[in-house]
């Protein structure tokens, strides 16, 4: 009997201790070694843990259309360079994001610039690589 109790407080601890390691999702999805700007409408702006989320209203060739992403906790984007009501219902930014591995609209935001110009986030290899070579180029 002794036995059992143990094996039922142990499988409960057990299943209470797993359920908040298997509730976070893997990033597996985005491909952090692309990077692809874009420009559009903050419709929607959550800076919250555990993700940021983004809703951008993009008007380009393929037309006018709504692009959900997700980006760093708050304190991540703290520590790059985010401060508290940087981005508004309403503005114009632009995002860098790793896209979704499958080609779908969407994406993982490295960084931001601001409609003012304020940028935060970090630069990604692809980043990185274009800024060289805007900076060999001149």
């Amino acid at each position: 009997m002794k036995h059992a109790a143990l094996l039922v407080v142990v499988a409960a601890l057990g299943a209470l201790l797993s359920a908040p390691v298997s509730a976070h999702h893997s990033a597996i999805q985005f491909d952090f070694g692309k990077s692809v700007p874009i420009k559009g409408v903050v419709i929607k702006f959550d800076a919250i843990n555990p993700h940021m989320r983004l809703v951008l209203r993009v008007t380009d060739a393929k037309g006018t259309r709504d692009i959900e992403l997700e980006g760093h906790s708050t304190n991540n984007m703290y520590r790059a360079g985010y401060r508290d009501k940087m981005i508004q219902v309403g503005d114009t930014i632009t995002v860098n994001v790793a896209p979704l591995r499958d080609g779908s609209e969407g994406g993982y935001v490295t960084s931001a610039v601001t409609s003012k110009g304020t940028r935060f986030g970090a630069l990604s290899a692809a980043e990185r690589a274009r800024e060289q070579e805007k900076a060999e180029s001149r």
